[in-house]
């Protein structure tokens, strides 16, 4: 026969352990840090944005509207936008996240956030500092400091030579996109390239030796993604798709890469 003292042991035992269970805190899930991204990647990987005539975003451009308790209106038009101010940028925390117009956003393409244009915009940006320029396709909203003009993506960032400081002071001129053919307000005929005239290149990776490149290229082969090069530019071995000649082909060999579980392919300059 068991005593009554006998089972008030465990049982005081299993109401301690209720205590010490009920009083320990679950662990605090910090949320990630944004910064840059761990791809290889250089300023002259960036192309700019191709300004083309879109109707606007289906999300994104709802007026008013509100955050952080404050009121925004969308700019009925972009036309003879023209503003200076201060750009941050955004980067690996938003990677792969949809913008304010609903596209994913891509850290590694010239794009930029703005708080009252309307989505899409197309902006020549230019570095008061530095004097470096990049053209971008403002897809998202932001940022919501009330001392920022415009939040550019990391690609972008690094095109102005902003990467380091953080911010930069700015010139922000919209591009007035024609019907058929996109036009900028004053010549930007220097601005061609080899990658303009004979077509947009992609990289898919970038390897300190020839052997990843040459692997990865293998891949990407054999997944009938092509055609494929391999290109040693600033001592790293860069694995490119293309050229392809239109948009088109472009955003369906991008969406191909990324379905067959490949790092997203981002345009660059030849």
């Amino acid at each position: 026969m068991i005593s009554l003292r006998q089972t008030a042991v465990p049982q005081a035992l299993l109401a301690a352990l209720l205590v010490v269970s009920c009083s320990t805190k679950p662990a605090k899930v910090e949320e990630p840090q944004d910064g840059p991204s761990q791809a290889l990647l250089t300023a002259a990987d960036v192309a700019d944005a191709v300004p083309v005539a879109e109707p606007l975003a289906r999300y994104g451009n709802h007026s008013p509207y509100e955050v952080f308790g404050k009121t925004y209106y969308v700019l009925p038009s972009n036309k003879s936008y023209h503003e200076r101010g201060i750009a941050s940028w955004y980067g690996s925390k938003f990677h792969g996240r949809k913008t304010s117009s609903g596209e994913p956003y891509d850290m590694h393409l010239a794009t930029a956030a703005h708080k009252t244009l309307p989505l899409p915009s197309y902006a020549e940006v230019t570095n008061l500092d530095n004097g470096k320029k990049v053209i971008v396709k403002i897809n998202d909203r932001g940022p919501f400091k009330h001392d920022r003009l415009i939040d550019m993506s990391y690609g972008a960032a690094l095109r102005l030579g902003m990467t380091a400081t953080g911010t930069a002071r700015v010139d922000v001129r919209v591009i007035d996109v024609g019907e058929h053919n996109p036009t900028v307000a004053y010549n930007v005929a220097d601005r061609s390239s080899s990658a303009d005239t004979d077509g947009t290149w992609l990289q898919v990776g970038a390897y300190g030796k020839r052997e990843g490149a040459e692997k990865l290229a293998g891949q990407l082969e054999k997944a009938s993604l092509s055609p494929v090069s391999i290109h040693d530019v600033d001592d790293l071995f860069r694995v490119w798709l293309g050229p392809y000649r239109s948009t088109a082909e472009v955003d369906s060999v991008i969406a191909r890469a990324i379905e067959l579980g490949f790092e997203r392919p981002h345009r660059v300059r030849r």
